[in-house]
């Protein structure tokens, strides 16, 4: 089969597109003819580029932590799946053989795409129990990227920060990822009243697009001001966030109201970040990382992306060949949007 490989940490160019031996599924496992891989920035891109050591990746590494396809063949002891159902799978996983109930299993776990082979490939075999249905109605391609950022965004504003319907919610880092769906989650799920803000004026707009009540472009406007000017002087509620970005993030704290609760799930543009922390505890703020999401939430996540509530944002749908260029588009342009790499396009 053909797969993204990459042997060695570096470049773009080490990134290469190449014939792999196709998996076979051992106990408990499914193949599964990948039809969808989402390009992460940071488990991908900054991976394959050696600026996340910590995450030990065994190499050669067949990169992409997520996936959306087909069953292609089931491995012995598998009972829920057979061929041809439409799955996805990503994440934390088994690495050693697990049989499908997991009673027993306490072996090494480790992500898709970093400690065992990845959706950059034609193929890829995972654990029965790391699979999860995909329903009708939604495409492969916008599978992949509803697995990937919806349950934790849906995790952050509905478990963590218990956003509810009426409270006002800051959402940073409009125009991203996270925080596209984050908008989506807030307004059409929740029913918050939403304020989004980034870097740019069309940044910012962005949000507006996807139904946030108010736009704010923080390189042009003093954005604790003007969320105290929308909130009538009480500030939101909730801020979510996953950038850490030391100039604004601190300014942005001082538009939390009483009780509020600042929610994150990353700090690639940090990580460190002066809080002010009279305003901490004079309005008794809460502060919660949590990355990662809860296997429950992700049929939730599908439902309402099927409702048309969650719309995935996929900016660019490439052929697997075309791996490198990926990674290529994603360094260059930070604030782009999802792309998805698709093995069966030619």
């Amino acid at each position: 089969m053909k797969a993204a490989v990459f042997h060695e940490y570096g470049p773009p160019d080490v990134l290469k597109y190449e014939d792999v031996p196709t998996p076979e599924p051992r106990e408990g496992e499914i193949r599964i003819k990948v039809r969808g891989a989402t390009v992460n920035r940071v488990l991908d891109v900054a991976l394959r580029r050696g600026a996340q050591m910590q995450r030990k990746a065994t190499l050669p590494c067949i990169p992409g932590v997520d996936c959306a396809g087909t069953v292609d063949a089931i491995g012995p002891g598998v009972t829920r799946w057979k061929v041809g159902d439409r799955v996805v799978a990503a994440g934390g996983m088994p690495l050693d053989v697990v049989r499908e109930d997991e009673a027993d299993y306490k072996g090494p776990q480790g992500m898709m795409g970093i400690r065992r082979p990845g959706g950059f490939a034609e193929y890829v075999c995972v654990p029965s129990i790391a699979a999860a249905p995909l329903p009708e109605g939604i495409s492969f391609h916008e599978a992949a990227v509803v697995m990937r950022h919806c349950p934790t965004a849906w995790n952050l504003l509905i478990n963590v920060a218990d956003l509810k319907k009426g409270e006002w919610v800051l959402i940073m880092g409009a125009s991203g990822n996270l925080g596209q769906v984050g908008i989506q989650i807030a307004k059409n799920v929740v029913g918050a009243k939403v304020i989004c803000t980034a870097g740019s004026r069309a940044r910012a707009d962005k949000g507006l697009e996807l139904g946030a009540d108010y736009a704010i472009d923080y390189s042009t406007q003093d954005i604790c001001e003007e969320i105290m000017k929308i909130t009538d002087g009480k500030g939101v509620n909730v801020i979510y966030d996953n950038i850490a970005n030391p100039d604004v993030l601190p300014k942005a704290f001082h538009a939390l109201g009483e009780n509020g609760r600042l929610v994150t799930a990353g700090a690639h543009g940090g990580p460190n970040v002066m809080i002010d922390f009279f305003h901490l505890y004079d309005r008794k703020i809460t502060i919660k990382g949590q990355p990662g999401s809860r296997k429950e939430d992700l049929p939730k996540c599908f439902a309402a992306a099927a409702e048309g509530k969650i719309k995935a944002p996929v900016a660019h749908v490439l052929p697997l060949s075309q791996a490198r260029k990926a990674h290529e588009m994603m360094e260059s342009d930070p604030g782009m949007g999802k792309i998805v790499l698709d093995p069966t396009m030619g």
